[in-house]
């Protein structure tokens, strides 16, 4: 399905039918990533799955910011007729946009999935980093960015055979997105004050494995997040939904029963 928002075109999906769940991917990949977990959900529970602009099937602009992402969301939640309050999970960049998400449309975010991501702001050798990942892409094309990511996206006992989908996956997305989306994640915001203000049911997922948003770094989220919970999943690195879908979608669900049936997320501030 797609749905124009803010003149660019957004392609997702729709599993279950129920109160919704938003599932934001991470870099650079698309809602291909949630396909399993999304195809797992307990009843009761619509899971929304787009791919963000720049990624997957959506259109790319040159430039985009973390903000732009989360609004493109709230756009397609209205383009949807979606008023109700989703449960929001996001991975890796999908968690950043999460947060922001959080921040500029609170009333509209049920409970938060944090997996994977990081909430301080980029450092100078980050940002100089991205930087050059955007140039590469617009330079060489996504499969040099991909090459240069996937040795740190799986966990070791990851197969190769399901190695090389994945990269074969993530080349596929736009150069264009890419370096949008490098250059985004390098201006992106510092998210670390907002964690003690959350004030939604949180989960904090970590792969056990993750060598880029370690489970020393997303415990010390999770002890600034007032009464999180935290589930660290073996055998996976950074992407858990894809690496052990069961796992991820067992400790989701187990989250999901937790929610009261009539939770509200409180008004802006």
């Amino acid at each position: 399905m797609q749905a124009t928002v803010s003149g660019i075109r957004l392609s997702y999906e729709v599993f279950g039918q129920g109160s919704p769940l938003l599932f934001i991917h991470g870099f650079p990949l698309s809602g291909a990533m949630w396909h399993e977990v999304a195809g797992s959900l307990p009843g009761g529970w619509r899971g929304i799955v787009p791919d963000l602009r720049g990624h997957g099937q959506s259109g790319a602009t040159p430039q985009v910011t973390i903000g732009q992402f989360a609004d493109d969301l709230a756009g397609l939640l209205d383009a949807m007729s979606e008023r109700a309050p989703a449960v929001v999970c996001g991975l890796s960049m999908g968690g950043i946009i999460a947060m922001e998400f959080y921040r500029r449309y609170t009333d509209r975010v049920r409970a938060l999935v944090l997996c994977d991501t990081r909430a301080n702001a980029e450092t100078p050798e980050g940002i100089a980093r991205r930087e050059h990942m955007a140039q590469t892409a617009l330079r060489e094309g996504t499969a040099r960015v991909v090459d240069i990511m996937i040795a740190n996206l799986f966990a070791p006992s990851f197969p190769a055979e399901r190695r090389s989908q994945w990269r074969a996956l993530m080349s596929a997305t736009p150069a264009v997105g890419v370096a949008a989306a490098a250059r985004a994640l390098a201006g992106r915001p510092d998210s670390i004050p907002t964690l003690p203000e959350l004030r939604v049911p949180t989960l904090v997922i970590c792969g056990e494995e993750d060598a880029i948003s370690p489970p020393e770094m997303m415990r010390a989220m999770h002890a600034l997040i007032p009464d999180s919970r935290f589930v660290l999943i073996s055998g996976a690195g950074h992407v858990p939904p894809v690496e052990q879908p069961n796992a991820f979608a067992a400790a989701l669900g187990t989250f999901l029963a937790s929610l009261p049936p009539t939770a509200a997320a409180p008004g802006r501030a």
